[in-house]
């Protein structure tokens, strides 16, 4: 019985080490507008989602804290113009701040794009190396498609269009 369990716990830490050491593959592009939050006010409910699917391009990629910075300030500045809303874009602003670490294992974390452990510890703040870059801009094309697809999917004034021309009837 005992060495069934050495065993078994040779065979868990072999796997496990064997994860930490694969190649880091770039994932598709994926984007839900604006996660964990609204895309827009309930008039507009995709009012800001542009914003946030531009910025979720960012995030996939990963990069440096000073990117990250970058990203973040961008998305504050687009809620800012689209929603004329200094309240919204500052707290989707800290919101982003605080959730958007690349130290927090989640699906919307900076450098989502990428496995989250690099070797033995996460990925983080880390400036793409030149196969890292070659990987981004052969899945560039398609990402682009996603964008695009995604803004005919949830143009940003679907519902006062419909209401617009209920009102005209």
């Amino acid at each position: 019985m005992k060495n069934i369990v050495t065993f078994r716990t040779v065979i868990g830490l072999l796997l496990l080490v064997a994860s930490f050491t694969q190649a880091n593959e770039l994932k598709p592009f994926k984007t839900d507008g604006c996660s964990m939050w609204m895309d827009g006010p309930p008039l507009y409910p995709n009012l800001w989602r542009h914003c946030c699917v531009a910025h979720d391009l960012a995030y996939w990629q990963g990069g440096t804290k000073e990117q990250r910075t970058m990203a973040d300030n961008a998305i504050q500045a687009c809620v800012l113009d689209a929603a004329e809303s200094k309240g919204m874009a500052d707290y989707m602003h800290g919101m982003i701040r605080w959730g958007g670490s690349p130290y927090w294992m989640s699906l919307y974390r900076w450098g989502y794009g990428w496995n989250y452990w690099q070797g033995m510890k996460p990925r983080g703040y880390k400036t793409p190396d030149v196969k890292e870059q070659i990987k981004i801009n052969e899945r560039m094309h398609d990402a682009i498609k996603v964008i695009e697809e995604d803004a005919k999917t949830y143009p940003p004034t679907k519902v006062m269009e419909k209401l617009g021309e209920a009102l005209k009837k």
